[in-house]
């Protein structure tokens, strides 16, 4: 598994359930709790309300921020790795990205189509990682940013990567999800794939599944499904 930091933030970003936001009003700086997602390209997606101040913030002043964290290590908090991200936010219309949104987040169906809602798409300046206590590297937003090629090779099969693995390999699925993400027992199926790796979802809820290397192209991504399905077949035999 590479030790790259850039590779490392991006998996604290693509990972993350929930993040805080960091906006501004005239010099006074604000933050809130926002759900992300990510573009295959690694921006952040957010499905923001008009009613939310920081909303409201981003509409006058799109310049922002967004923590990402992990768990930590130990009982100091200041052992969880993380990143922060800077960059500009903007309001989209994008159906493809807001399927891919609603996919790492299913419960939001309940209000995906309210009215005051809409999809923001975070274009990145660059970041900070932290992998854990004294330990801080700066990210250039050329060195964060995936491979252009990978991303655009995995993104034209992606759609083909999912209907074939979810109608062929639930097996593999499954024994990923339940042998070596913890997950429980039922119908997982895949829900989006880009080149750091892929999500797992079984109603509400959403496993993410890290590849060990950035992938280059899908060939690259079947190899991490089948090592994954192994390792994960391989664990539930022996806890049995």
């Amino acid at each position: 598994m590479t030790d790259d930091p850039a590779f490392q933030a991006r998996k604290i970003i693509r990972g993350a359930r929930s993040a805080t936001l960091a906006t501004q009003l005239d010099g006074q700086p604000f933050a809130g709790l926002v759900t992300p997602a990510c573009a295959p390209d690694l921006a952040p997606l957010l499905w923001l309300s008009t009613l939310a101040e920081h909303t409201r913030q981003l509409m006058r002043e799109p310049r922002c921020a967004l923590l990402f964290a992990g768990a930590a290590a130990e009982a100091n908090p200041q052992t969880a790795p993380r990143v922060t991200l800077t960059g500009i936010a903007e309001r989209i219309e994008d159906p493809e990205l807001k399927a891919r949104w609603l996919a790492r987040h299913p419960y939001a169906a309940l209000y995906a189509d309210f009215g005051d809602f809409a999809l923001w798409r975070v274009k990145p300046a660059g970041a900070q990682m932290v992998g854990g206590f004294a330990r801080a590297a700066r990210l250039r937003v050329e060195d964060l940013r995936p491979d252009p090629a990978a991303v655009k090779a995995i993104a034209a099969a992606e759609a083909e990567i999912i209907a074939h693995v979810n109608k062929d390999h639930p097996d593999a699925l499954a024994a990923i999800a339940q042998g070596l993400l913890g997950g429980g027992s039922g119908t997982w199926r895949l829900a989006a794939v880009d080149v750091d790796g892929l999500d797992l979802v079984l109603e509400e809820t959403v496993l993410r599944l890290h590849f060990a290397v950035p992938a280059a192209d899908p060939q690259a991504v079947r190899g991490e499904l089948i090592r994954a399905a192994k390792e994960g077949r391989r664990n539930n035999t022996l806890s049995q």
